[in-house]
């Protein structure tokens, strides 16, 4: 699915079958090891590692693939809310080094307390 492809990389290998939408520069998958039911990957066509290198139109083609994949989620799996988040660099959990956006959808008691949501990502900061 990618431009390049490197050998180590998962992302670049998905087979279409897995593929739930497509755009001018990205695809979404369901997520292969989900943390809540409809979790999802929207991941850019073109083999980059961080984020913040996608050009304008990549980043904006994402956004848009997002929001489809969302009304998607709304539909077949009716969560309450989301979490969004892109992991930037190895220190910030990128374990899979191409451009990928988790889309997860969040349910009411799936966790004791979600207050501070991304922010709890380092243990005792998400309190304010």
């Amino acid at each position: 699915m990618s431009n390049s492809t490197p050998s180590d990389c998962p992302f670049c290998s998905i087979p279409s079958s897995r593929v739930r939408e497509t755009s001018t520069f990205g695809f979404a998958v369901d997520d292969a090891f989900p943390v809540s039911l409809g979790h999802s990957l929207i991941i850019v066509n073109r083999y980059v590692e961080n984020f913040c290198e996608l050009t304008q139109e990549e980043m904006a083609c994402l956004m848009n693939l997002l929001r489809t994949v969302k009304q998607r989620l709304d539909k077949s799996v009716m969560p309450t809310g989301y979490n969004v988040g892109v992991n930037v660099g190895a220190v910030a959990g990128q374990t899979v080094m191409h451009v990928h956006i988790h889309l997860i959808p969040r349910y009411p008691d799936d966790a004791p307390d979600p207050s501070g949501g991304v922010r709890n990502i380092i243990p005792g900061r998400g309190r304010y």
